[in-house]
């Protein structure tokens, strides 16, 4: 059984920053940030493995930083030049012996 917990959403302005963390019970190798905005499906935006091994959904390269602190078993996400269309419920997610976990979810709002 994997716990996540996120926190660091919450409402910015466009061009803003904000800073997302995932704090996982256990040792995991594979960690992920998901969203899911209004009327539409969830998407995987970025992952990492525990060797730092990371990829991006296009829509967000150059602009988001995916990391993580092993020794905290905690992974980050964080999120500059923000745009409306970042607007979602971000999901942390850890894939632990074939079962995907997911975070509670955190909302992220972006203004115009």
């Amino acid at each position: 059984q994997v716990q996540l917990v996120e926190s660091g959403g919450g409402l910015v302005q466009a061009g803003g920053s904000l800073r997302l963390s995932c704090a996982a019970s256990g040792s995991i190798n594979v960690m992920a940030w998901y969203r899911q905005a209004p009327g539409k499906q969830r998407e995987l935006v970025a992952f990492i493995s525990s060797a730092g091994s990371k990829n991006y959904v296009d829509s967000v390269k150059g602009r988001f930083t995916i990391s993580r602190d092993n020794a905290k078993n905690t992974m980050y996400l964080q999120m500059n030049n923000l745009k409306v269309e970042d607007t979602a419920v971000y999901y942390c997610n850890a894939l632990y012996r074939s079962i995907n976990y997911w975070g509670q979810g955190t909302q992220v709002t972006v203004s115009s």
